[in-house]
């Protein structure tokens, strides 16, 4: 069967992304209002109903706005490790016990022959990661809200049929941008994002000949423009001898608004 995928909204205004194999759809993070999520969904064809799990990256506001509010209403199981559950939990209102569960760190999940896998990210939350899916030998891996891509995050998202990494801002729009200059050192520290040109850099050591395809996230809406992230993505990857058919090009985009086209992973 494999994967599909779906990212249904990227940024600081919420973030979900809905992940399908072997039967099973789920969905990560509920960064809008559970209203916008069923909006965003049905755009693509899918319902709550049709849900399994609900799996949390960290526990802040554009990754669990809609998190209580969207589990309850479909009785979700929502899995997330214990310290973003105590963070999380006066946000979220009350999750029934059944529905509340734990998972460490590292750990693996399988479900069937799909394996969903999260590791430690390096961000301000109390214990923040990303996720990786694995089905029929096809790889899936979710990488934002990164300060720094860790030799450990590499050692887990390499080697990926398609990534979604952040490139949040372009630096130099940040520094001359509004924020005050403690919100910027937040967002430029290794616990902050990752820019254009650290996004590009990274890729020219998760890029395999097995990766296909690679989508930009979590693009700051003050600070960055789509057109800018792949520019300065593709020309990293450029002048280090990475070159690709116009057809062939693995940089593809996210949304803040709306979601992107289902995308079959381990296929052109």
């Amino acid at each position: 069967m494999g994967l599909k995928f779906t990212v249904l909204g990227s940024g600081s205004t919420g973030n979900a992304t809905i992940v399908q194999g072997n039967g099973k759809t789920m969905i990560v993070d509920a960064g809008m209002s559970a209203k916008k999520l069923d909006e965003l969904m049905r755009e693509r064809g899918i319902t709550g109903h049709e849900l399994d799990a609900l799996f949390v990256t960290h526990e802040h506001s554009d990754h669990i706005k809609g998190l209580g509010a969207f589990a309850r209403k479909y009785e979700l199981p929502i899995y997330a490790n214990e310290a973003t559950w105590n963070a999380m939990e006066r946000h979220v209102g009350v999750i029934a016990p059944e529905k509340r569960v734990y998972m460490e760190t590292g750990e693996e999940l399988t479900f069937g022959s799909l394996a969903v896998q999260s590791y430690p990210i390096s961000h301000d939350a109390a214990e923040p990661v990303g996720y990786c899916f694995c089905e029929d030998g096809v790889k899936l891996s979710l990488a934002t809200d990164l300060g720094y891509v860790s030799e450990k995050v590499k050692k887990h998202i390499i080697d990926s049929d398609v990534l979604v990494l952040e490139s949040n801002h372009d630096t130099e729009m940040l520094r001359m941008g509004r924020y005050p200059w403690n919100t910027k050192r937040r967002i430029l520290s290794d616990v902050g994002h990752l820019s254009n040109v650290a996004a590009g850099e990274a890729l020219l050591e998760l890029m395999t000949d097995r990766t296909k395809r690679v989508y930009l996230a979590h693009l700051s809406l003050d600070h960055n423009v789509m057109d800018l992230a792949m520019l300065t993505v593709n020309n990293i990857l450029e002048d280090n001898g990475h070159f690709f058919k116009k057809d062939e090009h693995p940089l593809r985009a996210t949304y803040h608004d709306r979601p992107t086209p289902w995308d079959e992973v381990g296929r052109k």
